[in-house]
């Protein structure tokens, strides 16, 4: 199987996979547990997300590693176990993959504030951050996801991290924006443009959004991204804001709906598209016609 790196540059539209919390919900995860120690505890449930998102189609699946930096895994007490945790992620993703996509290892925020605003330097978020890159590196993943940041510098710091950690290794790094009056801004302040340029400064090869918003927003910051980016393009759009029901949240769009949309990404020159927060796989099987059929064109 072709690596990221050179499926990118030879300008393949790739689909990545859909959500993971909501798959973890769906199958017990209680509220406030530590998602990543399912890894250690239930394994098999991992493999099967994956199996679940390959077989629909999905060029890259991810390992269960959003919260494996030691950082954010410190309140669990699991700060110790950073290694095993994301090695053992990286396994069970690679067993439901089965060959069929990538696997790809996520890094999600610390957790934590930085100085002057909160109580972690940039050197202890950067240590935490390449000691989870280097564990993902050693667990064999093709690509690294710096996800779901606020803050362009510790985005930026995960992103270093990662290539300190394996300086070869393909990583994508993605911000989330609130749509304001005054356009698109994280909840950190932080524009399209300067994500762009911090993000790319720290080595990012393709950068872009997810989660936060549903298709129809993402497809306008897409359209930012292609102002600013030098390099390609992700975006993973929420299925809708959710709604609260007697059941739980719902996330109303529809498969179809949002693969409507991927294919205005796709116009737009997106090379990454997939899903966050409320998609699954019949989700990403519909991300995978819309791209087929826009290629067979």
């Amino acid at each position: 199987m072709r690596g990221l790196a050179e499926r990118l540059a030879a300008r393949e539209v790739l689909v990545a996979d859909g959500a993971m919390g909501t798959m973890l919900m769906a199958r017990g995860l209680e509220p406030g547990a530590c998602p990543e120690a399912l890894a250690l505890d239930r394994p098999g449930v991992l493999e099967e997300i994956a199996d679940l998102y390959a077989a629909a189609g999905a060029d890259l699946v991810q390992a269960n590693t959003f919260g494996g930096s030691p950082l954010k895994l410190a309140p669990y007490g699991l700060e110790d176990r950073v290694g095993e945790i994301n090695a053992r992620a990286v396994e069970a993703a690679r067993r439901g993959a089965a060959e069929r996509a990538l696997v790809y290892g996520s890094i999600g925020p610390s957790g934590r504030l930085l100085l002057p605003h909160g109580d972690v330097s940039e050197d202890e978020v950067l240590a935490s951050f390449e000691t989870q890159a280097r564990a993902l590196a050693q667990a064999g993943v093709d690509a690294i996801f710096v996800e779901t940041m606020t803050d362009a510098t510790e985005g930026a710091l995960a992103v270093w991290a990662a290539k300190r950690a394996a300086p070869s290794m393909p990583v994508v790094a993605t911000m989330t924006f609130d749509t304001t009056a005054r356009g698109f801004f994280t909840i950190m302040g932080v524009t399209v443009e300067r994500a762009c340029r911090v993000l790319e400064a720290a080595g990012a090869d393709a950068v872009g959004s997810n989660c936060g918003n549903g298709s129809d927003a993402m497809v306008e910051i897409a359209a930012e991204f292609v102002k600013h980016a030098r390099c390609p393009i992700a975006i993973q759009s929420n299925a809708g804001l959710p709604k609260a029901t007697a059941g739980g949240l719902v996330y109303p769009e529809s498969p179809g709906y949002m693969a409507e949309r991927v294919l205005a990404l796709v116009r737009l020159g997106v090379a990454i598209v997939g899903g966050c927060c409320g998609t699954g796989p019949d989700h990403v099987r519909a991300f995978r016609g819309a791209v087929d059929r826009r290629e067979t064109r």
